[in-house]
């Protein structure tokens, strides 16, 4: 079979191509530096913009599948393109705030950007089947630096509970769907095993990677200040909202990902294992 991935030098893209690919299925994607893109032999590169208003029909040569990556700007160009070109099932990585089962769902900016991104993908009318992962255990490299250089972190509402998702759970996920029936015109929310405050997922790093590690609160304002400069203010209210609303009530898990891939969501644990490198 012939699948196009868009998103294929990112984390999950990656993932959903490099197992494809293993399978003897023939992959295609879509790079804007496909000279920088990294990827294993056998896939096929074009050069090209998601946003763009024209694309070679080469790309979609024998794609009757694709994995759509939620990119920033206009895409309508590329899915009324996708399905001219004959492509007859769209997997659309989303989140799972586009559910909006919250109020605070409605006021994020991930759920505008994610809606924004189905709507388009339902309009075109082609089979559709979307992905909502909630909290990606890849955020918490961003606690990196801090655990290397003071074996601590800093940030608010450390009681908060996430059911962070290991990424390659959502490869694992995406494959099957691309690769099985039965899954056209489905939404499927995913989310990890357990919900684990704030505390307990640093301490589960500091357990795989055998250290004593330190969570120091510091208020909101403070972790307003402190990212500022690395994040928009809709960013950051909304991760303040999220935490500050998982403290009383943590996250809902879901099992969605056993359910389909028929092995069970990996731990926390799993995931500070196969990233034990960056902690280090």
């Amino acid at each position: 079979m012939s699948f196009l991935i868009t998103g294929a030098t990112g984390v999950i893209g990656g993932q959903v191509a490099h197992q494809l690919i293993a399978r003897g299925d023939e992959v295609r994607t879509i790079s804007r530096n496909p000279e920088k893109a990294n990827l294993p032999q056998g896939i096929k590169i074009f050069p090209g913009d998601l946003t763009a208003s024209e694309f070679p029909p080469e790309v979609f040569e024998g794609v009757k599948s694709l994995f759509l990556l939620p990119v920033e700007g206009k895409i309508k160009s590329f899915l009324a393109t996708a399905k001219n070109n004959g492509v007859e099932h769209i997997v659309v990585l989303s989140s799972l705030a586009a559910a909006a089962e919250f109020p605070r769902d409605l006021n994020s900016t991930s759920y505008r950007h994610h809606i924004a991104i189905e709507n388009a993908v339902k309009e075109v009318g082609i089979d559709f089947t979307i992905l909502r992962p909630g909290t990606f255990a890849n955020n918490l490299r961003g606690w990196a630096y801090s655990i290397r250089t003071k074996k601590m972190v800093f940030g608010p509402y450390p009681e908060s509970a996430q059911a962070l998702i290991h990424e390659a759970d959502i490869a694992d996920v995406a494959v099957t769907v691309l690769t099985t029936d039965g899954h056209k015109g489905t939404i499927y929310p995913l989310t990890g095993p357990e919900a684990l405050t704030q505390f307990q997922q640093l301490k589960t790093i500091g357990d795989v990677i055998r250290q004593d590690l330190t969570f120091q609160k510091i208020t909101p304002e403070q972790f307003k200040q402190s990212m500022s400069q690395f994040m928009s203010d809709d960013i950051i209210k909304m991760l303040l909202d999220y935490w500050s609303d998982t403290v009383e009530k943590p996250d809902v898990v879901r099992n969605t990902v056993e359910q389909i891939t028929g092995l069970p969501a990996r731990t926390l644990a799993q995931w500070a294992t196969d990233h034990t490198s960056d902690f280090r």
